[in-house]
């Protein structure tokens, strides 16, 4: 009989001996003693008996009058023991033992994850040392055992979290981490390319002569080391004013070159965001997005961009270059009435923009700007008043994503309303916003409104409105 559940029964037709039970579960041991049936000495009927362990639990037991014995409370079911017989009374130890206590704790496991590096990572030739980390597998507890397999064999070249390998040839290696935990193991395979010692690197370049000649008011772009690109919308209709527009940036590697005459390139790769390890390697860029000699980036929304290029040659060798793509935006609303105050409150025209400032991927955007252009007094003004009451007065609003107030341009007076060519009979009002109000420690970014507020009673011709996103 198992030792964690023992019973005795010592049964006395003729004398008085109390009958005694003993369970013994964990770490926890529950006693109890059942006297002759005499009704003034016995428990309350279905009273539990109440008992704290090293657990703390409840026991969930009681003494059943009407039965003459103790009964378990295990999910609601009054189980009667004292009559089963041993083989059935062992069963039920077994399943109490599940539910000692009423409550069972199921600990969360913690999933393992093997990933390394490997320093270099490319251009490795024959007699290189190669330093390899397993510092960020999981879990990062010191529970685990590494072992490295470096030809692929499924031999043990190397124990421990990191260590070092030598290739005394040419050729591709298939090395293979195991990490354990002493009862699960995980695996991470990488193929590592060796080349000969005396192999020499391609040149990997990016052109810049996709960027754009002008911006959006015909000015010339001047990009040498970087790439910059406008989107321009102009004469947008008042029915669209979400901004949603993007380009397509062409990449060309065209002036990548092999080292050698008798060398040549095999593979053009762009990396579009190298600050994110898409295959889960630990080399965050080394992530073919796009591949080819010359590519079409497509769907390019306003914002500023890291690319990495990797060309590898036809003897294995690599080589990386990276460039910045900036993605501004000028959109363009002409010739709209502007309402008029009413009962129910200021005429206000909403237009959506989306503003990004990440530092993590390097998106920042460095200004906003909104322009407006509308007349100092309409056309069909009657001749009274004053030149305050008689002047047309619009103002911009902009909220951020929370629709919180960041600024407006109500302290601007009208002899500060004249900026760029602006006609002597027209206000020009424009509202910078600088990216310090879009970082995660003012109004953060995503989506923004930019607001025309028109707080008169008359209507207001809206000659141009504009909304410019720099990020470069």
């Amino acid at each position: 009989m198992p030792a964690d559940a023992r019973w005795r029964w010592h049964l006395g037709l003729k004398s008085r001996k109390a009958a005694v039970s003993t369970v013994t579960t964990g770490a926890s041991t529950l006693s109890g003693s059942q006297r002759p049936l005499d009704a003034s000495r016995r428990p309350s009927v279905g009273r539990p008996k109440t008992s704290f362990g090293a657990a703390g639990k409840r026991r969930c037991s009681r003494f059943d009058a009407a039965a003459g014995h103790r009964v378990l409370d295990a999910a609601g079911a009054g189980f009667t023991m004292g009559r089963w017989p041993v083989a059935a009374s062992l069963m039920l130890l077994m399943v109490a033992s599940s539910l000692a206590g009423c409550v069972t704790d199921a600990g969360d496991e913690v999933g393992l994850d093997a990933v390394f590096t490997l320093s270099p990572a490319n251009n490795i030739r024959v007699g290189d040392t190669v330093a390899f980390d397993a510092s960020g597998s999981l879990p990062n507890d010191g529970s685990l055992s590494y072992r490295w397999d470096f030809d692929g064999n499924g031999t043990v070249d190397a124990t421990g979290r990191t260590a070092e390998w030598t290739f005394g040839v040419a050729g591709s290696f298939t090395v293979v981490l195991t990490i354990s935990d002493g009862i699960r193991s995980k695996d991470a395979t990488r193929t590592v390319d060796v080349v000969e010692a005396s192999a020499e690197a391609p040149t990997a370049t990016i052109s810049t002569d996709a960027s754009s000649e002008f911006d959006c008011l015909g000015e010339d772009v001047s990009a040498t080391s970087y790439l910059l690109i406008w989107i321009c919308e102009d004469d947008k209709e008042t029915s669209d004013r979400k901004i949603t527009a993007t380009t397509t940036v062409a990449l060309d590697a065209s002036d990548s070159e092999a080292a050698t005459s008798d060398d040549y390139i095999t593979e053009w790769t762009w990396d579009l965001a190298p600050s994110e390890d898409d295959d889960g390697d630990g080399d965050a860029e080394n992530d073919a997005d796009l591949d080819g000699e010359t590519v079409d980036w497509t769907s390019v929304a306003p914002g500023e961009y890291e690319v990495v290029l990797t060309v590898k040659s036809s003897k294995g060798l690599t080589s990386t270059d990276e460039i910045k793509v900036h993605v501004n935006y000028a959109g363009t609303w002409t010739d709209f009435e502007m309402g008029g105050n009413s009962s129910s409150g200021p005429a206000q025209l909403d237009f959506d923009v989306t503003v990004v400032y990440d530092r993590d991927s390097g998106n920042t955007i460095r200004k906003a700007i909104a322009e407006l252009t509308y007349p100092k007094q309409d056309d069909d003004w009657v001749v009274g008043g004053g030149q305050q009451q008689n002047n047309n007065r619009l103002e911009i609003y902009v909220l951020d994503e929370e629709n919180e107030e960041v600024v407006n341009s109500s302290e601007i007076g009208d002899d500060q309303r004249e900026d760029g060519n602006c006609d002597g009979d027209d206000y020009c009002l424009s509202l910078p916003l600088s990216s310090y109000l879009m970082t995660d420690t003012t109004h953060g970014d995503g989506e923004w409104t930019m607001r025309i507020h028109n707080d008169r009673w008359n209507d207001i011709k809206v000659h141009q409105f504009r909304i410019v996103l720099e990020y470069k």
